[in-house]
């Protein structure tokens, strides 16, 4: 029996601030991404996503968008710390956020440098104004991230002319077992030379130096990127568990760059309209499987702290979700749901500590209130609960292995 497990992640949709803020992120307690939405936009009408109860998990209507009473609907916490992409789609997936530190590079870089040598690298430790960094092997970089909230990333930068992606991807796995930050980036382009991350090193705050990954020309040709998390073991997430079990794993768009896909498909894509027909797409051909699909647009539009351009994205992806809502046969599910928030109107570009909606739709199934849910990662169990797989390490499902 055919039967399709599709997730539509609307990168920074949340629909109101988390009770813990104002403890642990001040600055987002009156974070609301859709009610900062409605207020500017008072018009604003997303004819799918109310179908499938959004107003229901947002607890209020607005003036053209109402609840839905057959709608089966919730919302869910993050029990990640903080409010990001990556460790949210990896609670996603089943992960146990565990917390990770915050700090300079240069509380690591010794540690860091000592380990690479052990392994058999040339390492060069470059100084600027007090601060230091690494070079690898003449071409790898290892410094701070500069986009990501300072102290949380580490990046490994080299010019894939000069490095294969693959090596620089050995030195990144051993300053991953060193680093105990969030993530540790890996990334490189084509066409670009030393002397462009020469050109693009930075200093913020006088505690940070690294690479800005927006001046190196990494992105212009070739990219290649790989997330590293701290504590995070794929083996034990949905993606990994379900195609162990035989069954076709399909990713598109951001989160195919950050959630591990070794047994199955991994598309990455930018543009939504684009993102979602491959979606589409994959329904007409798959008969047994999973699929996430992340539109990342909304995000981008968040931290441009864009509400026109966040609604604009938000009206495509809703009439997409539309279409695919009629290639849905009696077995599938869908689940429509975000990673965190990103309020465009907060005043801040940062990510924002918000609960998100968690939108399921599967014919015959009507009026259910799924509550609030603990972790993202209930989504996971569900998907592996719903094809009869062992759980993954966190959540727990919200349907019956019938569903």
């Amino acid at each position: 029996m055919d039967k399709r497990f599709v997730v539509i992640v609307l990168d920074g949709f949340g629909i109101g601030a988390m009770k813990d803020t104002a403890m642990v992120r001040p600055a987002d307690q009156k974070a609301d991404t859709l009610g900062s939405l409605l207020r500017r936009f008072p018009e604003l009408r997303l004819r799918n996503l109310e179908r499938l109860g959004l107003m229901n998990a947002y607890g209020k209507e607005s003036s053209c968008m109402k609840f839905a009473p057959c709608a089966n609907f919730g919302k869910c916490e993050l029990m990640h710390f903080g409010a990001d992409t990556f460790i949210g789609h990896q609670e996603i997936m089943g992960t146990l956020p565990k917390k990770p530190d915050q700090h300079p590079f240069q509380e690591k870089a010794e540690e860091i440098r000592d380990c690479l040598e052990k392994a058999g690298y040339i390492v060069e430790v470059i100084e600027r104004k007090g601060l230091r960094y690494l070079l690898v092997d003449e071409y790898a970089t290892v410094a701070d991230n500069l986009e990501a909230d300072l102290g949380m990333c580490y990046n490994v930068t080299a010019p894939l002319d000069y490095m294969p992606f693959e090596k620089e991807l050995e030195i990144g796995r051993l300053v991953r077992k060193v680093a105990t930050v969030g993530r540790v980036i890996v990334f490189g382009g084509t066409g670009n030379t030393m002397q462009d991350l020469w050109d693009a090193e930075e200093i913020r705050q006088g505690r940070f130096i690294g690479i800005a990954s927006s001046k190196s020309r990494s992105y212009e040709h070739g990219y290649q990127c790989r997330h590293l998390g701290y504590g995070v073991d794929p083996q034990v997430q949905a993606p990994s568990i379900l195609g162990r079990a035989g069954y076709e794993v399909s990713l598109f768009g951001k989160v195919a760059d950050i959630v591990n896909n070794e047994y199955g498909k991994s598309v990455s894509c930018v543009d939504t309209e684009e993102v979602m027909e491959l979606t589409i797409r994959e329904m007409g051909r798959m008969k047994k499987g999973f699929i996430c699909t992340n539109v990342q647009e909304t995000d981008l539009a968040g931290h441009s702290q864009s509400a026109p351009a966040y609604k604009k994205i938000l009206e495509i992806a809703d009439r997409k979700i539309g279409e695919l809502m009629e290639c849905l046969k009696k077995q599938d599910i869908l689940v429509v749901m975000a990673d965190h928030g990103n309020d465009p109107e907060i005043g801040h570009s940062k990510h924002t500590r918000e609960c998100v909606p968690l939108l399921v739709y599967k014919k015959g199934m009507e009026g259910t209130d799924l509550g609030i849910r603990k972790t993202l990662s209930d989504v996971g169990a569900t998907a592996c609960a719903c094809f009869g797989t062992q759980l993954p390490q966190n959540g727990m499902s919200f349907m019956s292995p019938e569903g």
